[in-house]
């Protein structure tokens, strides 16, 4: 999930290693993808510690770090891929090929996963004994349209084309002009249906502006197409169309990062460079909060902020460590998460499908989810809930990170 970095799928030679000045960003990028992975396999959803849920609405936890995290790498990896193939003689024709099919593959994978296993499971409403055709077209009828590979392929396309054409402070002024233009919407324009000013709105999740449009957009069942927003919130979604407006910014914001940490100044500027930047980015949205909410699902623009300085502070940080200090062994299974993202989100995505609802056990009281099967058995007979939980979840980190260490000592990295 890697969508500015050189195709690549197979085998790769050993000699093809990334310079050194790059392992910071694979760390980084591994990190997000661990933390990715702990956050959505609980043993439990009902035992889990704050820090590994997301905000409630307002608000922010480690967790809520983690998708604008990766969507900054994203811009930063689509700056350095457009200097690299520029560096190697493409035109900006063969650049804006390439990015138009990368960002087709992460959507159609998107969709795909989301699809995933192309049929209803278990019961269906109102169809006592569902034939296969039932159970296909009811889940064709509620797969959702929006989601996090959908989003990034989406911002990827929008970003990449921008940077191919833009400088640093064209960028910085979209970057700005959309931030301000979101909070001018989500604030200051009723909400069609309700007639209320945004503002007054911004504490009723589906009330909002964005979740107006979501509906409009995703909501199909009047013409007897089904609901295709997020199943667990049915009137909103949290990667619906309108708020991913300002994950374009997140990633812009990214490109303009990439482009420093690859300049030619002394590793010192550099990383004092985006020290700076991320702590300033940081309490402006902090500050910027205080007016317009903090907010994962509505992707605020003081939540781009605050997410954008957090990202370019932890790459800082990790820059330090492993080119300043070189300190690199620590950051090896990170590293081996970092450079197989898309294996590790498609595949682990599919695998929780599986365990947590496709597959079942027959028990005393009924089919059980493979998943609660063995949280049962083997760790909440033994383990505090919450530690059972966090257990459940490492453990599937541990099995991930295992199955990539295969790929990494083989040299197969798969990207698109």
């Amino acid at each position: 999930m890697d969508p500015g970095g050189d195709a690549q799928a197979g085998r790769q030679p050993a000699a093809h290693a990334r310079a050194p000045r790059l392992l910071a960003l694979d760390a980084f990028r591994g990190l997000t993808v661990a933390g990715m992975l702990l956050v959505n396999d609980p043993g439990s959803w009902g035992h889990i510690f704050p820090p590994l849920e997301h905000a409630a609405w307002n608000g922010w936890t480690p967790t809520d770090l983690i998708f604008p995290f990766f969507l900054f790498i994203v811009g930063i990896t689509t700056s350095l891929s457009i200097s690299a193939r520029r560096a190697r003689g493409d035109t900006d024709g063969d650049v804006v090929h390439q990015i138009l099919r990368r960002g087709a593959i992460i959507i159609v994978l998107g969709l795909l996963v989301s699809w995933f296993p192309f049929f209803t499971w278990g019961s269906m409403a109102g169809v006592a004994d569902p034939s296969i055709t039932d159970r296909i077209r009811d889940r064709l009828l509620h797969v959702r349209g929006p989601g996090i590979l959908q989003r990034i392929g989406l911002v990827y396309i929008v970003v990449a084309l921008i940077a191919l054409r833009t400088s640093v402070r064209t960028q910085l002024i979209c970057a700005a002009g959309i931030l301000v233009g979101y909070w001018a919407l989500l604030t200051l324009v009723p909400v069609p249906d309700s007639g209320k000013p945004g503002w007054a709105v911004l504490d009723q999740p589906p009330a909002t502006l964005a979740a107006w449009i979501d509906r409009l957009m995703l909501d199909w069942s009047a013409w007897g197409w089904g609901n295709h927003s997020w199943a667990l919130t049915k009137t909103w979604d949290p990667e619906g169309p309108l708020s991913t407006v300002p994950a374009i910014a997140t990633t812009l914001l990214g490109a303009v990062a990439g482009r420093w940490i690859a300049g030619p100044r002394p590793l010192a500027d550099r990383l004092a460079g985006l020290l700076s930047a991320g702590a300033i980015a940081a309490a402006a949205g902090c500050a910027w909060g205080w007016i317009f909410p903090i907010n994962k699902n509505l992707w605020t623009s003081s939540f781009v902020l605050l997410t954008a300085g957090l990202g370019a502070l932890t790459l800082g940080v990790c820059i330090w460590l492993i080119d300043g200090l070189g300190t690199r062994r620590w950051a090896t299974p990170l590293v081996i998460f970092g450079v197989n993202p898309i294996v590790a989100f498609v595949g682990s995505d599919v695998m929780a499908r599986l365990i947590y609802s496709v597959v079942t056990v027959p028990s005393a009281t009924g089919p059980v989810p493979l998943e609660t099967v063995i949280y049962r058995s083997g760790f909440a007979s033994w383990l505090d809930p919450r530690i059972a939980s966090l257990a459940f979840a490492i453990s599937f980190v541990l099995l991930w990170l295992a199955v990539l260490t295969v790929l990494y000592k083989r040299h197969i990295f798969v990207k698109v």
